[in-house]
């Protein structure tokens, strides 16, 4: 069974992702942000945890499932409008 503290930190990390895919689209649908950028600001978010994963003794594991989330939001293109 889930805790209400994990239960808590889950759902504050689906709230943030959902607020940072909103804004990458709402970005985009105001030609702030064009596809190449929404693409790079995902890719460097993958890139940093990578590194990250890399270099810190504490949860290294989290590091590559942030890295993996990424991955499949860009491959299924959930945060870009894609013409």
């Amino acid at each position: 069974m889930t805790s209400p503290a994990d239960l808590t930190s889950v759902a504050s990390g689906i709230a943030a992702l959902s607020i940072c895919e909103s804004l990458l689209l709402a970005m985009g649908d105001l030609k702030i942000m064009g596809e190449k950028d929404a693409v790079g600001v995902i890719t460097d978010a993958a890139a940093a945890h990578r590194g990250a994963a890399g270099s810190t003794a504490h949860e290294p594991a989290l590091h590559l499932e942030v890295v993996a989330i990424l991955e499949r939001i860009l491959a299924s293109g959930n945060s870009i409008r894609r013409p």
